[in-house]
């Protein structure tokens, strides 16, 4: 959330002259400042005892690390999605729909496998080591968490992790109400369950490490 310029400086002021933070907070709220936006302003300064004000570090934009995240996120997306279809497939030759010709659903199936051992051979052996490495590097310097294209590509991941979760179950609830639960179809919402909720717990962890941290 952007911060008010014209806040900030009433807050730095007042902290300045050694006013407590609750009645800064009061005062604010009494006049119609919007509480998530006092309560971020407040943050902007440490709560450490000395005769100043200390600003706390802010989110920046770094080119370097801009291309670390989106090389890391971009191939845990693949590595997800290459994962869900390889599993689709086993699931699709474990239990073929009667309606799909044999002989082509078996090539579909095997071309369909290769591809996604192949991207799954690739995307997270990469990921895996840009991951380790940046979590070296985080360890390093903690204020590294504060990156905004972090941030950022974490809580759009978390949208479409949550997005496929509720899809998941909305799915669930429309076969049960049209009585088409076949054994292939719960394997599949498992898969999808699995892996998006997987993603989401992964990255929720990653945030409160960073809340840790800060």
């Amino acid at each position: 959330m952007a911060i008010n310029e014209e806040l900030s400086e009433f807050l730095k002021e007042g902290l300045d002259r050694g006013l407590p933070r609750a009645d800064l907070k009061e005062v604010l709220l009494q006049t119609g400042w919007p509480a998530e936006q006092v309560r971020s302003a407040l943050a902007e300064f440490a709560e450490v005892d000395f005769p100043v004000p200390v600003p706390r570090p802010k989110p920046y934009l770094s080119a370097r690390e801009a291309f670390i995240y989106l090389v890391l996120f971009s191939t845990l997306y693949v590595s997800a999605f290459s994962l869900g279809s390889l599993l689709f497939s086993l699931i699709n030759r474990g239990f073929p729909d009667p309606s799909t010709d044999p002989a082509y659903a078996l090539q579909s199936s095997r071309v369909a496998i290769r591809w996604s051992i192949s991207m799954l051979v690739v995307t997270f052996p990469v990921f895996a080591f840009v991951s380790w490495s940046n979590d070296k590097d985080l360890r390093a310097d903690p204020a590294r968490r504060l990156s905004a294209v972090r941030r950022w590509l974490t809580y759009l991941t978390l949208f479409v992790a949550a997005g496929f979760l509720v899809g998941d179950v909305t799915t669930v609830v429309y076969n049960v109400l049209s009585g088409e639960i076949t054994t292939r179809f719960i394997l599949k919402v498992l898969v999808v369950g699995a892996i998006a909720g997987s993603v989401f717990g992964y990255l929720r962890g990653e945030l409160r490490d960073k809340e840790a941290s800060t």
